[in-house]
């Protein structure tokens, strides 16, 4: 395997000017960079990354923490996250919470252990001082730990309007909403909105609460009928797609018809949301775009390239399926 030496004999130059022609760190004129670019090709020449990370005070490694992979949103966020990432020369590590705060906050104490380079958190489960204690790049996803951390989210406000807009449409007069339970967090924003809206044109707001966190697709079916069981006479849903889709299964085998009987609106548009009929709708998060903006955040501040602005709200739209009367509405109309 050739070396670093290897390469500057064969180009007829310094170690030196190799390392900063490989490294972009110096100036080299552009005949030395093409004799280099030659040898490197010429020797099939591999940079030893170790190495050079280690030289530059660096892993290359991103720590990604999600509360649970089996969720939808989370492994939706987790693959482009990595897809970002990798375009942009770095590895990730993936912390699977699932409600375990000394898994977290063993990931975040690879900070201080150059282990990796920053973390990007969509976990809500660890204390915020756990966070707020370290000085490295940490970015979070819809968590406000403060200005000391970036956060970029989605505009919960907007969705749970938009939500609550679709189910005036429909006619619905008592309607339940289903929350997560985890505080501090930019998505408790959806219900607000979603709350303030019906009410503010008469319509009942009911809630109930579920731990959205962990993937259990039993618990959820089992909550889902409690909750058809507690409010029979409810007209309406609004949930996460996961919550929506078992309450959407619950009221078809009590007999309902949807959405004759029942509007059911999710939120974030997965994938599950076009497995089921009818097919889901429901507020849609820009999954890609909150990839995309969460690692050029955390990469502004590890690379030094430019001061991050400490809140950034990407906007949402509605995905239409038959879940509510909207899209049959609109198929008339065309």
């Amino acid at each position: 395997m050739a070396s670093i030496k290897d390469v500057a004999k064969e180009a007829g130059v310094g170690v030196g000017t190799v390392s900063r022609a490989i490294n972009h760190t110096g100036y080299v004129s552009p005949d030395t960079r093409k004799k280099i670019d030659k040898a490197v090709e010429k020797l099939n020449y591999t940079p030893n990354e170790l190495a050079r990370n280690l030289f530059r005070n660096k892993s290359g490694i991103v720590g990604v923490i999600v509360p649970d992979l089996d969720h939808p949103f989370f492994s939706s966020l987790v693959k482009n996250i990595e897809m970002q990432l990798y375009r942009q020369g770095y590895k990730t590590m993936v912390c699977n919470a699932v409600g375990v705060s000394d898994r977290e906050r063993e990931y975040l104490d690879m900070l201080e252990r150059n282990i990796v380079d920053g973390i990007i958190t969509g976990s809500h489960c660890l204390d915020g001082e756990e966070y707020l204690r370290h000085e490295k790049p940490i970015v979070s996803i819809d968590r406000d730990f403060g200005p000391k951390i970036p956060i970029v989210g989605s505009d919960h406000m907007m969705g749970g309007k938009m939500a609550a807009e679709l189910m005036l449409k429909d006619g619905r007069k008592r309607v339940l909403q289903i929350c997560g339970v985890s505080p501090h967090i930019v998505a408790n924003e959806r219900h607000l909105a979603f709350q303030k809206t019906l009410m503010d044109n008469g319509v009942e707001v009911l809630t109930e609460t579920m731990d959205w966190n962990v993937f259990d697709w039993e618990a959820f079916h089992k909550t889902a009928w409690k909750i058809m069981e507690k409010h029979s006479n409810i007209d309406g849903i609004f949930s996460g797609d996961l919550g929506a889709v078992a309450c959407m299964n619950a009221a078809r085998e009590r007999g309902m018809h949807i959405p004759e009987d029942i509007s059911l609106v999710g939120f974030d548009a997965t994938s599950v949301t076009q497995m089921v009929h009818p097919r889901l709708t429901a507020i849609r998060q820009n999954v890609e775009l909150l990839a995309e903006v969460s690692v050029n955040t955390l990469l502004d501040q590890i690379e030094q390239r430019r001061s991050t602005l400490h809140r950034q709200i990407l906007s949402v739209d509605v995905y239409l399926g038959g879940t509510t009367k909207a899209e049959h509405q609109q198929s008339k109309q065309i």
